[in-house]
């Protein structure tokens, strides 16, 4: 997903500084909100996962606060090693909507002016 996002980002970039695709701004506007979307629900099922594991993380720590035991703090430490990572790719889909919200808004610019003249 990584890599997806990113080469979208960067290819839309490389549209909205010189358009030599050939399509229209209007097309490219369509193609751009239907990656957009699923994009949005890619960030919102991350959001739901890392919520997921840094509720496990948390509840662990304090079960473990209340009655230590050295099988939770193995399964605390695994919980913070999986949510870092999670932590990590959500933050990359979080600014990458961001910035694709902003390319939507370039190209639903150059669409209007496409369309105007």
């Amino acid at each position: 997903m990584k890599k997806r996002i990113l080469a979208y980002m960067a290819r839309m970039d490389a549209i909205l500084i010189q358009n030599d695709t050939g399509e229209s701004y209007g097309a490219l506007l369509a193609e751009h909100e239907k990656q957009l979307a699923f994009f949005m629900h890619e960030r919102l099922i991350h959001l739901l996962v890392t919520l997921t594991f840094a509720l496990l993380a948390f509840g662990t720590f304090f079960m473990m606060y209340l009655s230590f035991s050295p099988q939770l703090l193995v399964l605390f430490v695994a919980l913070l090693v999986l949510l870092v990572p999670y932590i990590m790719h959500y933050y990359l889909l979080e600014n990458g909507v961001q910035k694709m919200y902003k390319q939507y808004d370039s190209l639903r610019a150059l669409a209007l002016k496409e369309q105007d003249s």
